[in-house]
């Protein structure tokens, strides 16, 4: 569960690969102006449940292209 974008946001872990839907994307973090987003949510789930994950973690995000957790720990300037 990685609230935020919504309250229902959820990421999905399969081995080395996350499923991050729209919580986390390349260099960038899903909208929260919608109905029921959390900015506060939303980075907490980000800094507290994806970027514990091992940074070769690879990061496939609901639009855009693939990442890392690790290139996104140190590249993402909105978390």
């Amino acid at each position: 569960h990685t609230p935020g974008h919504s309250p229902g946001s959820i990421s999905v872990l399969a081995g080395n690969m996350l499923f991050s839907g729209d919580t986390l994307f390349a260099r960038s973090v899903g909208r929260t102006d919608l109905y029921g987003g959390s900015g506060k949510s939303l980075t907490d789930s980000v800094r507290n449940r994806l970027f514990v994950l091992d940074g070769d973690t690879v990061v496939y995000p609901g639009h855009g292209p693939s990442t890392t957790i690790g290139f996104e720990r140190e590249n993402n300037p909105y978390v």
